[in-house]
């Protein structure tokens, strides 16, 4: 697609538990536009994840980023600094990790209902399926919809992500066989949230459910690759990234 102008600005999405802020990004113009959601990592929606919104926008699509942890305030939830370094991590995750827990499955879903309707509302977008894309936790959630929400959900994607195909009797790849959407996930070998097993767990729920997919590892690259904010930040992977990402949704949405 050609890259457009962007135009990005706050909104509020009603949900059954209150009041979530969000960041829409659009292009220039009145649409209608097809529709992705992205899901945020567990560092929240800042600045970073606003401009990732905004480069996915400038090829011709409408992105709603939610702040999937507004029961817990308005982002940024937390303060981070403007450059997040490994000796930085144990402390923030000190503070992020109850919040993290306290999202459960069911609120997340509901959550993901209220988003998808508010989308669907939206005059600037298309209606009918969206895509989903979401990173480190959110990959997780992107799965969840995907399964969760067939009707609803057109493609996924998820990077770096987290505890997809656990032994947890709740874990996302369990949805497989509900959904409908095409996936992909980009993982990253060097990745202690989501080891060899889960990788091979999670490739094995989706051929048996018959789940159109392809999962690629990442070599060399780590956990939150895509984050340019983070010391994990790998720019050949992220790029990658964002070729599979366009790829997938230009020929599902």
């Amino acid at each position: 697609m050609q890259m457009t102008a962007v135009r990005g600005i706050p909104v509020d999405i009603p949900t059954q538990d209150g009041s979530a802020d969000a960041y829409l990004a659009h292009p220039d113009g009145t649409g209608p536009f097809p529709a992705v959601l992205l899901y945020m990592d567990a560092f929240g929606l800042r600045p970073h994840l606003k401009k990732m919104a905004d480069r996915l926008a400038s090829s011709g699509y409408i992105v709603l980023v939610p702040n999937v942890f507004y029961r817990h305030g308005r982002a940024p939830v937390i303060d981070l600094p403007d450059f997040v370094d490994p000796a930085a991590r144990p402390e923030l995750f000190q503070r992020i990790g109850p919040i993290i827990q306290s999202l459960t499955p069911q609120a997340a879903m509901r959550d993901a209902d209220a988003y998808l309707h508010w989308l669907a509302e939206c005059p600037m977008t298309r209606g009918g399926p969206v895509g989903v894309t979401g990173y480190c936790m959110g990959a997780g959630l992107a799965l969840r919809t995907a399964g969760s929400y067939p009707d609803r959900v057109a493609a996924a994607a998820g990077f770096h992500g987290a505890n997809l195909a656990s032994t947890a009797p709740d874990s996302p790849h369990l949805l497989a066989d509900r959904i409908t959407a095409e996936l992909y996930f980009g993982h990253a070998d060097q990745d202690r949230a989501l080891p060899p097993e889960q990788i091979e767990r999670l490739n094995k729920a989706l051929a048996e459910a018959g789940v159109r997919h392809r999962c690629e590892v990442y070599a060399g690259a780590h956990h939150g690759f895509t984050q340019a904010d983070t010391a994990a930040y790998d720019q050949e992977a992220a790029e990658r990234h964002w070729a599979a990402l366009l790829d997938l949704l230009s020929r599902t949405l």
